[in-house]
């Protein structure tokens, strides 16, 4: 039956990695156990319902897990550049048993393009099921203390961009290992350059949408110029023509904690913020640019095997 469903190299990749294959599935199933036993429990009587967790209750004990979870699939995406940079590729152009493809009537183009589809479905379903898992356990204590939705680790699990990730992740893995041919330093060095792409997409993040301003008069509260689920991207003071200081310009010429010299002309707050409506425009964007990345290396993946000889 498996032979109907993959085929010459595609079936060979399978095979040679299923015990890895088989984790995805198996660890997303115990997220999912995990994560609706602590909402059961979270629900109980038991549970604060106005949203104020004790230590060791099931609310405290899904935020601790939603939390390190967040975490946790950051790194997925450079694990996933890893495997296949290291044991998919690199290992088997260092060690030379690619050319056994070469010789079922497989080209290499054949053969990568089995790696990366292998890798590549592998990695979008398993990162998809674990996204539907976290927000499943998110949706109950979204919001608290490191789990806003633009919370670093909680923006990237909640979201399509994992996914994105992940193939990028695939896409440098190919060309790395292609590039490297050892298996540890193409595992190394896929993994720090997918994670320099996260860390600059990510710092780019919330420049890609224009952002919203709140103005309001300096006597009184700055943040509440937007609404409490907004990311607060900058604040400060405005004078009369507009001008933006800094929010500690006042204190810095008064050592007063309020009021502002009249000379300097202030005369309210404003600040700028994105709303929790920017959440899946901003995903997309930052799926997109990520993808296009992906392509790009694929591209030259493609075109380095190609020239490529047994």
């Amino acid at each position: 039956m498996s032979g109907t469903i993959l085929k010459g190299p595609y079936w060979v990749a399978a095979r040679q990695h299923r015990h890895v294959l088989w984790a995805v599935p198996t660890v997303a199933a115990v997220a999912l156990v995990a994560v609706v036993a602590l909402r059961g429990w979270a629900d109980g009587p038991n549970s604060d319902q106005a949203g104020e967790a004790w230590p060791g209750n099931g609310y405290e004990l899904l935020r601790l897990l939603v939390g390190h979870a967040g975490t946790g699939l950051l790194f997925l995406p450079l694990l996933v550049g890893a495997f296949v940079a290291g044991p998919m590729t690199a290992r088997e152009l260092e060690s030379g048993t690619w050319r056994l493809a070469l010789t079922q009537s497989t080209t290499p183009r054949a053969w990568l393009g089995s790696k990366v589809l292998v890798a590549a479905v592998v990695s979008v379903l398993g990162s998809v099921a674990l996204t539907g898992v976290y927000r499943l356990g998110w949706a109950r204590v979204a919001g608290t203390h490191q789990l806003h939705w633009a919370d670093r680790g909680t923006y990237e699990a909640s979201g399509p961009v994992l996914a994105a990730y992940c193939l990028l992740g695939v896409a440098l893995g190919v060309l790395v290992g292609q590039l490297v041919r050892r298996t540890l330093v193409a595992m190394a060095l896929t993994g720090m350059l997918t994670g320099l792409v996260l860390l600059c997409l990510g710092a780019l993040r919330w420049s890609l949408l224009p952002v919203q301003t709140g103005t309001g008069p300096l006597e009184g509260n700055q943040l509440k110029l937007m609404p409490a689920s907004a990311l607060m991207v900058d604040t400060g003071l405005l004078t009369s023509t507009g001008e933006r200081l800094p929010e500690y310009a006042c204190f810095e010429r008064s050592h007063h904690r309020t009021g502002c010299p009249a000379d300097m002309d202030v005369t309210g707050w404003y600040v700028d913020f994105h709303p929790v409506s920017h959440y899946w425009p901003t995903q997309l964007v930052e799926s997109s640019l990520a993808l296009v990345l992906a392509g790009v290396a694929l591209f030259v993946a493609f075109r380095l095997v190609g020239a490529r000889r047994a």
